[in-house]
C-alpha cells in the first residue's frame, strides 16, 4: 500500500518534525514544502492496515495539527520508469 500525506503542523516545528518522522520505515520520501500544507510524505507499507497505523500516529504526534491523505490507485500511473 502507497499513499501520499499531507500535513499541517505548528508554527516552527517544520524542521523537527521532519528529523523526527525520518526515522519511520515506512516513510521512503519526506519533503518540507509551501502552500496551505507544510510536510509531503510518501509512505509504503506491505500491510494493508498500514497506511491507517501511520496515520495515527501521524494525527498523535502533538505538532502535526492536521493530515490530509491521498491513497494511491494502482494501475493507474506510476514512475516514469513504470509506464
Amino acid at each position: 500500500m502507497q499513499a501520499y500525506i499531507l500535513i499541517n503542523c505548528n508554527t516552527g516545528s517544520e524542521t523537527t518534525l521532519i528529523s523526527e518522522l525520518k526515522e519511520l520505515p515506512e516513510i521512503i520520501e519526506i519533503n518540507g514544502v509551501w502552500g496551505k500544507y507544510d510536510v509531503f510524505i510518501k509512505i509504503s507499507t506491505p500491510d494493508p492496515n498500514g497506511v491507517e497505523q501511520i496515520i495515527k500516529r501521524l494525527r498523535n504526534h502533538p505538532d502535526v495539527v492536521d493530515t490530509y491523505t491521498m491513497h494511491v490507485l494502482y494501475g493507474q500511473g506510476g514512475t516514469i520508469d513504470n509506464e
